[in-house]
């Protein structure tokens, strides 16, 4: 069975996985599911993951989620652009997520980033996602 946006798939299993209080959250492996964890340990939304070998040719990432006095860090996590509707934007026109509170994850030329690296670097592109 194909999937048509695993990047949101990804994205159900965390909240899905948080509703559930799971301490970890097994996700199926590839390069652009493995950068957007990257961008959310950085900002401190996950604790971490890892990748293990199902069986050969067949990667997983075990997501570790994070707590904060037993309510889960994440509070909203939503798909912006989907399969069926891509949406990009330019530095000027990416508007701040809870007044600064919370993130975009955009897909740039230079990588996937968070809207603050993103203005740093000076460069739009697509909007993966907002985390809250």
């Amino acid at each position: 069975m194909s999937m048509s946006d695993p990047l949101g798939d990804m994205l159900t299993r965390i909240r899905n996985g948080q509703m559930a209080k799971k301490a970890t959250v097994p996700v199926p492996a590839s390069k652009l599911r493995a950068h957007v964890l990257d961008v959310l340990q950085r900002e401190g939304y996950i604790r971490g993951y890892s990748s293990a070998e199902m069986r050969k040719g067949v990667n997983e990432l075990n997501v570790e989620l994070k707590y904060f006095d037993g309510e889960p860090v994440i509070r909203e996590i939503a798909r912006v652009s989907k399969p069926g509707r891509r949406v990009y934007s330019g530095i000027k026109d990416l508007g701040r997520i809870y007044n600064g509170l919370g993130i975009s994850i955009l897909s740039t030329p230079k990588g996937v980033m968070s809207d603050a690296e993103a203005r740093d670097n000076n460069v739009g592109g697509e909007v993966l996602c907002r985390v809250y």
